[in-house]
């Protein structure tokens, strides 16, 4: 803090003292910050977990699909925490030129390099237990109904499930979930038709995650401006469905770089497509809902190259049921059912495999603020015709040797 000259002088012969004129000095900044604050709302979770491998054996794990379940690798047969979530945030108000801002902060095994742009889901091999799920600055403008935008970095517009595990139906996420686009960084639109209807839209660096990644395939040739489309739309059905009022229907695509190389097979030079459609049912007993949701993943991490076939072109089909049953206000049975296929191709090879998954969920919320879960999950590969030396595609095009896993899994969540 700086004082000029003739208050430092009062000051020193004790006309003034130091503490009146920083309170002085302060009072403005102060009351600016305290104007700020006044609409910030933290909140968060905790979230921990158990996970036991009733088949294979403990070494084999990480080769069977169980050991490529996303952010579950290296937690089988022990006690696990997941992560912290600190949101920090401040809505929009409704003037027509509101702002406003959101930061989710990752802290703990989940986190690790979540945002940054290499593998599955944006992992990497430099490993941090720190993360920026969404850190993105809100503006309106008011047009038509009024604009919403995001600046910054925020969640696709695609999918079911979300990274939030208590928000999803099921503690362990679908393989939907895992070859879907995480996080953008970008601009992002939202528009609000009316009750029923919504859609957005923007632009991003890549597909794949990572703040501030670059699409750095061939960008030699003077045209370095390759970004990411993204765009989704909503319909939620009217009172006048009756019991099917309050559903909603979603369709959205991204598509752009994810990462990878030009290869054989019709590859798209490092380019992504993902194309989904989904829906979440109400039904005519008010404690039973349905949803549905799939995913069409075409020239899945913009080409990839399996040693030893050499560069890979690879579509996913991934089909994904879901069912709620809340029994009372506590208790609730949660299932969902997942077929998936991968077509691949590298050079004159090609074929394709398959296979499901049944996850059952248990949650019962005896403790005011927590969601807790016991879940069974079986993943199978049912065909192969695309299997190399060593072993089955998944979707996420991970090889594995063991064709099939089941798991039993624990799962809290506080919520605050």
């Amino acid at each position: 803090m700086k004082f000029n000259k003739w208050t430092l002088g009062l000051a020193a012969v004790g006309a003034v003292s130091m503490a009146s004129v920083v309170r002085a000095d302060d009072a403005p900044k102060l009351s600016q910050v305290q104007t700020a604050l006044s609409n910030t709302i933290i909140s968060g979770y905790v979230s921990a977990s158990a996970n036991w491998q009733l088949t294979p054996g403990n070494a084999n794990v990480p080769e069977s699909p169980a050991g490529n379940i996303p952010l579950q690798s290296g937690k089988a047969n022990g006690f696990n925490l997941d992560v912290v979530k600190l949101s920090i945030s401040k809505a929009e108000d409704e003037s027509p030129w509101a702002s406003g801002y959101e930061a989710d902060l990752l802290f703990g095994p989940d986190a690790v390099n979540y945002d940054l742009a290499t593998g599955s889901n944006g992992k990497s091999s430099n490993p941090s237990d720190f993360g920026i799920l969404q850190a993105y600055v809100t503006l309106r403008t008011p047009v038509g109904n009024g604009i919403d935008w995001k600046i910054g970095q925020f969640n696709t517009v695609i999918g079911y499930e979300s990274f939030d595990s208590a928000s999803n139906p099921n503690y362990t996420r679908s393989w939907a979930w895992a070859v879907e686009p995480t996080t953008h960084t970008g601009v992002l639109a939202s528009y609000t038709v009316n009750s029923a209807l919504s859609f957005n839209a923007g632009v991003a660096n890549t597909l794949s995650g990572g703040i501030n990644t670059r699409n750095n395939y061939n960008t030699s040739n003077g045209s370095p401006w390759h970004k990411t489309v993204l765009g989704s739309a909503t319909f939620t059905a009217p009172s006048s469905w009756g019991w099917a009022s309050g559903s909603a229907f979603y369709a959205g695509a991204v598509y752009g770089f994810a990462g990878g190389q030009e290869g054989t097979g019709g590859s798209q030079g490092g380019n992504q497509g993902n194309y989904y459609l989904g829906a979440t049912l109400n039904s005519p007993w008010k404690d039973v809902t349905f949803g549905a949701a799939f995913d069409y993943v075409q020239n899945l991490g913009g080409t990839t190259t399996p040693s030893p076939a050499g560069p890979l072109h690879a579509d996913d089909y991934i089909f994904g049921l879901y069912n709620t049953i809340k029994t009372t206000d506590k208790l609730s049975f949660n299932t969902r059912g997942e077929f998936w296929e991968i077509d691949a191709k590298s050079g004159a090879s090609q074929g394709s495999d398959e296979g499901i998954s049944l996850t059952e969920t248990v949650e019962y919320d005896l403790w005011a603020n927590v969601t807790s879960r016991l879940e069974f999950r079986y993943d199978k590969v049912i065909e192969s015709d695309y299997a190399s030396a060593i072993g089955y595609v998944l979707p996420t095009g991970a090889y594995v040797d063991y064709a099939g896993s089941y798991g039993i899994y624990a799962n809290v969540v506080y919520k605050f």
